[in-house]
């Protein structure tokens, strides 16, 4: 491009994204309008862009016919073939015929000011709209995407980010509240969709949804990014726990192990992202009885049955001091568990399953009346071979006593660490630390904030758990 209006053309097409074409549909456009207003002859007027001396040129376009009814618009066949003669000779004008159409220059220079105005909203208004829908076919192909972005403003609760050169909107329900932020802040969001309003395409991000989590595992784990290892779900409450399923494509890699890292380094970096929010890694599994009893980790599963197949219906029998922990605060570990497996999961203490057994074998109906002796044996028969058919061997007479008076400190912690006390293991587990990595993510402040535990017991069992080897459970 070579005169001032190409170049000028050239930088607003850079600028704004589109093609210069555009930019030059809209100008010829424009033009078009503003003469239509100016002359008021009905005429049917053309534009055209001249790439030579970068103008517009203006034509007023007839039909060629036979018999004139609208002079506006149409010319009589014979009229027509006199013009071009003179001009072109006879050969071009013998050539004319019925339906060709022809075109009439007219100036532009008369235009004036007000013309001049009109064309440049009509400008305006084309480009913008050309830019709307440039940005909104870029972005609607980038859902589910990791964008960088920075706080520029607050507006009833919904934070408004910049990320490039437009606006996006984190809206409050797409907010994770462990999180806040103040302007200038630079946050790493998903984008979940873009929608057309009158304002333009509005980008939607999030912080909540489980893409956000997938994407993280997918730039810090390189087995992920390579396809070695599969994220097969993800399921998240964000602020709190998240719970990721992941599936080897070989054999000799360890999945949950690839994805925690080494000390826990991998996810300890997505946990600060998503600002302390823990994560749960289980490995997935074709038999949903076994990525159940994965799900529910960190408790300790004794056995799962399928109730129902057809409903995904599945009953989870754990050990009574195993119970809290496989419901989890408010429900969260099985209800985590039952959105990543897909089935709904009924969990039942080994006291709970032996009561409910005892019941239904006491609503068993005794076919002949037999003595008070035979019936009082009958029925002790049948509460044992409940115990038996429930635990496998009959327990002892005084079993409920001797539960009763065990003390709940007897059970086992579910990890050790070298130099640390039972009992200030215990402690952990009982602040929601069920996990050796937990230990290694946490802070001495935040260890210390524990009942019963000093800033120098905090630094020492962080010492501990950072050095000895990863605890046996595979969950963070």
């Amino acid at each position: 491009m070579s005169n001032p209006l190409q170049q000028t053309i050239e930088a607003l097409a850079k600028e704004k994204g589109i093609e210069p074409d555009v930019v030059i549909s809209a100008i010829e456009e424009a033009v078009a309008t503003a003469s239509r207003k100016y002359y008021k002859t009905g005429e049917n007027l053309k534009t055209r862009f001249n790439t030579e001396t970068g103008q517009v040129d203006l034509f007023a376009l007839k039909t060629v016919v036979e018999d004139v009814t609208n002079a506006a618009t149409e010319i009589s066949i014979n009229e027509a073939r006199e013009m071009y003669r003179p001009l072109y000779g006879d050969e071009v004008a013998s050539s004319i015929e019925l339906g060709d159409e022809m075109e009439f220059p007219k100036p532009t220079e008369v235009l004036g000011r007000i013309a001049a105005q009109t064309a440049k909203q009509v400008i305006f208004q084309k480009v913008r709209e050309a830019e709307r829908e440039h940005v909104f076919a870029e972005y609607n192909e980038r859902i589910g995407e990791v964008v960088n972005g920075t706080v520029k403003r607050f507006e009833n609760g919904d934070i408004i980010l910049e990320i490039g050169r437009i606006e996006a909107v984190l809206p409050r329900k797409e907010q994770s509240r462990a999180e806040s932020y103040t302007p200038q802040d630079r946050v790493r969001t998903v984008i979940k969709g873009v929608n057309r309003s009158a304002k333009g395409p509005q980008i939607v991000l999030s912080r909540t949804d489980p893409a956000l989590l997938i994407k993280l595992f997918e730039q810090e784990v390189p087995e992920i990014y390579d396809g070695t290892v599969m994220i097969r779900g993800a399921v998240r409450e964000a602020g709190d726990r998240a719970k990721v399923a992941v599936y080897s494509r070989e054999r000799d890699v360890d999945p949950v192990g690839a994805c925690v890292g080494r000390k826990g380094t991998r996810v300890q970096s997505i946990i600060r992202e998503l600002r302390g929010e823990k994560i749960d890694i289980v490995e997935w599994s074709e038999d949903p009885v076994a990525f159940v009893t994965n799900a529910l980790s960190p408790a300790k599963v004794q056995r799962v049955s399928i109730v129902d197949e057809r409903e995904r219906v599945m009953e989870v029998i754990v050990e009574d001091k195993q119970l809290s922990l496989a419901i989890g605060k408010k429900g969260q570990n099985v209800r985590l568990a039952a959105k990543l497996t897909g089935w709904r999961i009924d969990i039942k203490s080994e006291e709970e399953k032996r009561r409910e057994v005892e019941a239904q074998f006491g609503e068993l109906e005794i076919p002949a009346e037999p003595s008070a002796e035979a019936g009082e044996g009958e029925a002790a028969s049948a509460t044992m071979e409940a115990k038996e058919a429930e635990e496998g061997e009959p327990e002892p007479a005084n079993a409920d006593a001797a539960v009763a008076e065990a003390d709940v400190s007897d059970a086992p912690v579910p990890y050790t660490l070298a130099g640390i006390g039972e009992k200030t293991v215990r402690k952990l587990v009982d602040a929601g630390l069920t996990t050796q990595e937990e230990v290694a993510a946490a802070t001495a402040e935040q260890l210390s904030e524990i009942p019963g535990i000093g800033g120098k017991t905090a630094e020492k069992i962080l010492a501990a758990a950072r050095g000895e080897a990863p605890a046996e459970t595979n969950d963070v």
